[in-house]
């Protein structure tokens, strides 16, 4: 069925409606909530208040077509929310790869992924959220200033911060750019 049709049911306390469309974000919302929060009881939390806030303003939903992007906006902040009257307590995640490298061990991965989360976990949950809007739910700066509900320039900003900080957690000189091979064996 058609979203924009489920979504006008919806604002008319269609409740299956409704379940119907949780139904078909629950999965984006909760992995983009475990990567902001780190914590997959938080993440549930924060998608359950994010949920229940769609319920509660989806009539003063203007624009039907950007409900995804609405949807993802609330459950964001519900998150940095959560994050900031938790804000004393150290928080685990647990990540999953997105894409399997081709040629690595188990000690490499592990590695890797212990050093991602290091690196998440020093950021400050608002940069966490660009990082993982932007990276791992593969949003363009537009679609995460649309989410966040802040102006694109900002977005990059952040991101430009958070990427700093990333780069000087792992060691990486942060104001210097950073230099890719190319064929031949020469950098670029």
């Amino acid at each position: 069925m058609d979203q924009r049709l489920l979504v006008e049911r919806a604002r008319k306390g269609d409740h299956d409606a409704f379940a119907e469309l949780a139904r078909a974000a629950v999965v984006r919302l909760d992995r983009a909530a475990r990567l902001i929060l780190r914590d997959p009881e938080l993440a549930r939390d924060a998608v359950q208040d994010g949920l229940i806030r769609a319920w509660r303003d989806l009539p003063g939903l203007r624009d039907p077509d950007r409900f995804d992007a609405w949807l993802h906006r609330l459950t964001v902040n519900a998150c940095l929310d959560l994050a900031r009257r938790r804000r004393r307590r150290p928080i685990e995640v647990e990540l999953s790869p997105i894409h399997h490298p081709t040629i690595s061990d188990a000690s490499t991965t592990v590695a890797r992924r212990d050093l991602v989360e290091d690196v998440l976990r020093s950021l400050d949950p608002g940069g966490r959220a660009i990082v993982v809007l932007h990276y791992y739910l593969g949003m363009s700066l537009s679609e995460v200033a649309d989410t966040l509900e802040i102006p694109a320039g900002t977005v990059k900003s952040r991101l430009h911060r958070a990427l700093s900080e990333m780069r000087i957690a792992i060691g990486e000189p942060a104001d210097e750019p950073r230099r890719e091979a190319v064929a031949g064996g020469q950098v670029a």
